[in-house]
């Protein structure tokens, strides 16, 4: 029988849950002083750093001994030109643990009114992500805003959170405060996504409303495919995805959005295919980018692979390594779809 992983699962639906919060609260007083450009170029915000400050700070008080692969690191805020920056993170973060206790909290994991950490304590929680991953043990992903950009532009951005195992992922979950609850009723916004390994996968509101389970319809006719995809084409080859749909007949234009967010609306239902395929030479998936959403997914009743059909590799450190591509499908279409992707990858050598 599958462990159940109870506990970690309340305590990540908990800890994302305050996290969201605190991320809607930066994008209504956000100001454009208060952003960070990373050596990649995208952006950051003080919701990033707040974020993995407050699930880092939750983390040590639930699993002290958990180690943590977050993305963030604290090296600019400890400079004297992060002073106004930092001053702003450590105050969000400390209102954020210090709210009132909801649903899923509980008192024994440190969190609750009146608690203030000082800064230095918060810095230091945000570099406990700098953990190298690795093949055995428990681990712990943040992605403290996953679509960065998306969160700028109001639109889609996720919260993300994963236990590792052993190099398999058994939890994960998944916080997407502007994602309406369904498409058909947008008006009604604020999920979290939830799978523990073996038991399922579930929808949830922000707002802590009952778990409703989900999954892929099976999908076979080409007439019925849609994909779900990146934003932004630097991030993933648009025109790859082209050619994939044109080879599997697919008539519905893509539907594209920024974050894990994707990994969520294929569990329910709203795509049937995720396709990820790198548009640089070298790159290499991070490991936060991917853990609960695949597991998601998967607990949903989809195929998560890398575009060889190899699964996806959590125990080679804070990257997928040689894993090249994701593919998700429900498991009426992967092998079609991996059939196209391997076709595309074989003309485009």
């Amino acid at each position: 029988m599958s462990v159940s992983y109870e506990a970690e699962k309340q305590f990540a639906i908990a800890a994302v849950r305050r996290a969201c919060r605190l991320t809607s609260t930066v994008f209504e007083t956000l100001v454009k002083n208060e952003t960070l450009t990373k050596g990649d170029k995208s952006p950051v915000t003080v919701g990033d750093f707040a974020s993995q400050a407050v699930i880092s700070t939750m983390l040590q008080h639930a699993f002290p001994d958990d180690p943590i692969v977050g993305e963030e690191d604290a090296s600019d805020l400890r400079t004297d030109s992060g002073t106004t920056l930092r001053e702003r993170i450590v105050d969000l973060a400390n209102k954020t643990l210090a709210g009132e206790l909801e649903l899923g909290d509980n008192e024994g994991w440190g969190i609750g009114p009146g608690q203030q950490q000082s800064a230095s304590y918060l810095l230091d929680a945000i570099d406990r992500g700098n953990h190298p991953g690795g093949r055995r043990g428990r681990m712990w992903t943040i992605d403290p805003i996953d679509g960065t950009k998306g969160f700028l532009r109001g639109e889609q951005y996720a919260v993300c959170l994963a236990l590792i195992v052993d190099a398999q992922v058994k939890v994960g979950v998944i916080g997407c405060p502007n994602l309406p609850l369904t498409f058909a009723n947008p008006e009604k916004r604020g999920c979290i996504f939830v799978a523990v390994r073996g038991h399922g996968a579930e929808q949830v509101t922000l707002s802590g409303a009952d778990p409703t389970p989900i999954q892929i319809p099976d999908i076979s006719s080409p007439s019925e495919l849609n994909l779900l995809e990146s934003v932004d084409g630097s991030h993933s080859s648009h025109s790859f995805n082209e050619r994939v749909s044109a080879l599997l007949g697919v008539t519905h234009a893509p539907v594209r959005m920024d974050s894990q967010a994707k990994y969520g609306c294929l569990a329910r239902g709203d795509g049937a295919v995720y396709l990820r395929m790198p548009t640089g030479v070298g790159y290499q998936e991070k490991i936060w980018d991917h853990a609960p959403g695949s597991l998601i997914v998967e607990e949903a009743g989809a195929v998560v692979t890398d575009s060889r059909g190899k699964s996806l590799d959590f125990g080679l450190g804070r990257t997928l390594g040689e894993n090249y591509g994701v593919i998700a499908a429900g498991k009426g279409a992967y092998e079609r779809v991996l059939s196209a992707v391997q076709l595309v990858l074989s003309e485009t050598k």
